[in-house]
């Protein structure tokens, strides 16, 4: 992806003026993009060029608060441009783009963004059950942490024109882990049910909940079933991202992920899905009663 930068820096400078900083305190103030750099970046990425005007006006309005919000850092000696930082506000911002800016609440227990030049090894440890620990090196893309900063490699992010067709959005699915994390305390793990607005789906808040979590357990499982045949017996491997099929919570990422760049084929092989996230995130085909994209 390019990096023109119709005026340089523009966020950065912005963000860290003493009169920034004061604006966004205390007026809810928010720097406007320009408009150079916003065409450039819509046009890079093709998922966002099938929004409407008005949901780009939208999205555009979302990114402006969301970068007014969020500190970029780059590790590992890379610098942020205004390209870079407006491309991950553009991916993170999607989802809430019928929300408006309430759907930036969901983000609001975190400032920090780190952002890598590509994979980064992370050192882990596990106990199994006999108490036997367990020591390996991960290669990480990204990963969310609970109360944390978010933390991404560019190498991914910039391929997001490329992985669209296949359902996948590294900024995006990291950010479903926050949505996912959003309302739980540390002591409880992400697990693919966030807390869902009230009156979901016209339901109380126990009904909602029992709904949700029956319909994306019994699919995960349907979706892990897949992935077993494919891996052991050579069965056609399924569209979604074989990575959801490590725990719920992944399952809720790589659905979320899909769903946004990619809703027609989503709809096509998650039917029992489209309805909850259509109504999580608002989807106009959700609030009309229609299911179909």
């Amino acid at each position: 992806m390019g990096t023109m930068n119709p005026a340089p820096r523009w966020w950065r400078i912005w963000r860290h003026s003493r009169a920034g900083r004061t604006l966004t305190r205390w007026l809810g103030g928010a720097p406007d993009i320009p408009d150079g750099l916003w065409q450039h970046v819509v046009r890079a990425q093709p998922f966002l060029q099938r929004l409407s005007p008005t949901e780009l006006a939208c999205l555009r309005d979302l990114c402006q608060h969301f970068l007014a919000e969020k500190e970029f850092t780059g590790a590992q000696g890379l610098q942020i441009t205004d390209t870079m930082a407006l491309t991950i506000a553009t991916q993170a911002c999607l989802p809430w783009v019928h929300w408006g800016r309430g759907g930036l609440d969901w983000y609001r227990d975190f400032v920090g963004i780190v952002v890598y030049p590509d994979e980064v090894v992370a050192q882990r440890e596990v106990v199994d059950d006999a108490g036997v620990v367990h020591r390996y090196r991960e290669a990480l893309a990204g990963e969310a942490m609970h109360g944390g900063p978010v933390m991404l490699a560019w190498s991914h992010v910039a391929g997001a024109r490329e992985a669209a067709g296949e359902g996948r959005n590294l900024v995006i699915h990291e950010f479903a882990h926050k949505i996912d994390m959003r309302y739980k305390s540390r002591h409880e793990a992400a697990d693919g049910c966030p807390r869902l607005p009230r009156g979901f789906m016209q339901r109380s808040a126990a009904e909602a909940n029992r709904m949700w979590r029956s319909t994306w357990q019994r699919t995960y499982e349907d979706f892990r079933r897949q992935v077993d045949m494919a891996e052991r017996f050579g069965a056609p491997r399924p569209w979604l991202d074989a990575y959801g099929a490590t725990d719920p919570a992944e399952f809720f990422a790589v659905a979320c992920e899909a769903w946004t760049v990619n809703r027609e084929r989503f709809a096509v092989e998650f039917p029992d899905l489209l309805p909850l996230l259509d109504a999580f995130f608002k989807h106009p085909a959700q609030v009309s009663g229609v299911a179909a994209p």
